[in-house]
């Protein structure tokens, strides 16, 4: 697994140093739906992710928000890529987006790669190894209630039209809750559970890429990863609840009685 942790990891600072250097400067923003934004940078980052990673991985599949799936060989290895998680956040130059790598294996996820270059900090993970923030191990918070917890969330682009909107879901964890903060990158809100500066988080209808590396770091990190409804993670539903795993009950309960 070193040459895939260092490829990814190459490929993620690859990436975030494309980020900086054009933040702020963007010169074309389209609409891949009537709600959903995309970036030149979006594109040139995947375009360079992609082209590390097959350079050492030619027989690999590979699933990129931007380009959709590769599928050259049936050798149970697939990466999913996600080159600027927040790409609005990233287009009114707020600084809070990331590029999200991971590896799966044979249907789990075995890698995880997140990074976010304005602040200098890469997350990380190796199923069975832990989780790190740079060079630095990390666990989740032990907060053992959900009154006094900080989470986070996020709503789909088309909350209007959406019947997964999550305002009702919002409404009654807030007032559970310490409070609830919207950044706007799934990623980096799944790290930061990770490293103990939330307790939770939860949303819907997020894409596999959203969800992929975030969530091996979290479980590295000592937390618990399910669906809403605490069963078995499926990302291709994108319905997510992660935790310190001490305030999970108390979130599917609520999630129950909604």
């Amino acid at each position: 697994m070193r040459t895939e942790r260092l490829t990814a990891l190459k490929a993620a600072h690859a990436a975030g140093a494309l980020h900086k250097e054009k933040l702020g400067n963007l010169t074309c923003i389209d609409y891949k739906s009537a709600f959903n934004l995309v970036t030149e940078v979006d594109k040139a980052a995947e375009a360079m992710i992609l082209d590390i990673l097959k350079a050492e991985f030619p027989n690999d599949n590979y699933l990129a928000e931007e380009t959709g799936a590769s599928q050259v060989s049936d050798n149970g290895r697939r990466w999913l890529i996600d080159p600027l998680d927040g790409t609005t956040n990233y287009a009114h130059a707020y600084p809070f987006f990331c590029v999200s790598i991971a590896l799966e294996e044979d249907g789990e996820i075995t890698l995880g790669v997140v990074h976010n270059a304005v602040s200098q900090e890469l997350f990380w993970a190796e199923k069975g190894l832990g989780a790190r923030l740079n060079d630095k191990v990390i666990s989740v918070s032990c907060n053992a209630t959900l009154g006094s917890s900080l989470l986070a969330t996020g709503f789909p682009p088309d909350t209007k039209n959406n019947r997964h909107h999550n305002m009702t879901e919002f409404t009654t964890i807030t007032d559970a809750s310490h409070g609830v903060r919207r950044d706007g990158s799934a990623a980096l809100d799944l790290c930061f559970v990770a490293c103990g500066r939330l307790d939770g988080f939860w949303e819907k209808k997020l894409a596999p890429w959203d969800v992929a590396a975030g969530s091996l770091i979290v479980r590295e990190a000592g937390g618990r990863v399910t669906n809403l409804e605490n069963g078995p993670l499926d990302m291709n539903s994108g319905h997510i609840l992660a935790t310190n795993s001490l305030i999970h009950k108390e979130m599917v309960d609520i999630f129950e009685s909604v």
